[in-house]
């Protein structure tokens, strides 16, 4: 199940992929931009306008894995656990990524990864 863990493009706590979800999500959101592609092409709208429709698989499936519901391809595709990095032992937010010296969050230092 999809571990709670805050967003800093979000700013708020939201449902993260772990990778065995990822597994499943990643050739979803493959799909949703052929079909994005090509839906655009055929009906000569917008990405905002094709974007429900062409979409909808993806997040149907990100739903079923996290219990909520996204609009954004991009924001499920940094949902992803494997992206941040530990916890800061000051504020508790996640680093940005793994190899993060610095919190973002508060401007604590941390020790670089081994």
């Amino acid at each position: 199940m999809a571990k709670a863990l805050y967003c800093w493009r979000c700013r708020e706590v939201l449902p993260m992929l772990d990778e065995d979800e990822w597994a499943q999500m990643a050739p979803a959101l493959d799909e949703a931009v052929v079909r994005i592609k090509r839906y655009r092409q055929e009906h000569q709208v917008g990405l905002h306008a094709a974007l429900p429709a062409a979409g909808k698989d993806a997040f149907d499936l990100y739903e079923r894995l996290t219990g909520r519901r996204e609009t954004s391809l991009d924001a499920i595709r940094h949902h992803r656990l494997a992206l941040y990095g530990p916890p800061c032992a000051h504020c508790g937010k996640p680093l940005r990524t793994p190899r993060a010296k610095l919190c973002a969050a508060c401007g604590q230092a941390h020790a670089p990864p081994q």
